[in-house]
């Protein structure tokens, strides 16, 4: 466990620091704070992360720069505790908190939004998680002993990460002529708990937790949020019409291996 009483000392302080509640605090070794009138968040690591922080502002950043809809960055400090981002709260309810009835009303909308993120012009963006990259970081998680189990397919988890891995190698280059063809600006972590919804309407009032945000195959996305959504479906008949809805507002024909791929490599990239 981390050591919340140490990164407590990079929050804002004084008039305009208010005071700070912790939301999360986890092994990943960052703790999330949220400021008592509810508008700002701070995620706060130790000093040998904050480079990653540091990589997760310039997202936060120029995403919204983007004209997509999330956080804004407020506050950046560095110490020799470690780092803190402080970023503007996105008011609404997270996606995978809303009951599914709720849910379809709003899977229009954010197939919309998906498409809209989806549709920021690549040459512009900075930042990268292709294929090669996402492969060697789970060759490294897996190396490691670090994959936990509980975020593999229930199927999988009694198999050795390292025969997950191996499975997947041979579509590697198959897949990289994909991504080289049709790579868009991905959010990278595309899950329901990441898509802030606003209640009134409906709509998407912002993405967040952007730190993987970069180019890469539209299907890294896609094969999250349409899994996570699948959680919150009823049963498969209504999980399968969700996915369809998705691929034609979104303007596709669902690649249900291609799917596979990236759902099967996202948990082994984590660790």
């Amino acid at each position: 466990m981390i050591d919340t009483s140490a990164l407590r000392t990079l929050l804002p302080t004084g008039r305009d620091g208010g005071g700070w509640e912790p939301v999360t605090a986890g092994e990943s070794g960052a703790a999330v704070f949220r400021s008592d009138d509810g508008a700002r968040y701070a995620k706060c690591v130790p000093a040998h992360q904050v480079a990653s922080l540091e990589a997760e502002r310039d997202r936060v950043a120029w995403l919204h720069a983007q004209g997509v809809p999330g956080a804004r960055v407020l506050d950046w400090r560095v110490a020799d505790a470690g780092g803190c981002l402080v970023t503007s709260a996105v008011a609404g309810v997270p996606a995978d908190r809303v009951p599914a009835a709720t849910l379809h009303a709003a899977w229009g909308p954010i197939a919309d939004a998906v498409r809209h993120l989806h549709d920021v012009p690549l040459q512009g963006c900075p930042f990268s998680r292709d294929l090669r990259r996402m492969f060697a970081t789970a060759r490294e998680v897996v190396a490691r002993g670090a994959v936990n189990p509980e975020f593999l397919p229930v199927d999988q988890q009694a198999t050795p990460p390292d025969e997950l891995l191996a499975r997947l190698a041979p579509q590697v280059e198959g897949r990289l002529a994909q991504e080289a063809a049709e790579a868009v600006v991905c959010h990278g972590d595309l899950c329901l708990p990441n898509i802030v919804l606003d209640p009134a309407t409906l709509t998407v009032a912002g993405f967040i937790d952007l730190g993987r945000l970069g180019r890469a195959d539209p299907y890294a996305d896609i094969a999250l949020l349409l899994a996570t959504a699948r959680e919150t479906w009823a049963d498969d008949h209504q999980a399968n019409s969700a996915d369809d809805a998705f691929a034609h507002r979104y303007g596709i024909a669902l690649d249900r291996d291609r799917e596979r791929f990236y759902l099967h490599l996202d948990p082994l990239t984590w660790g």
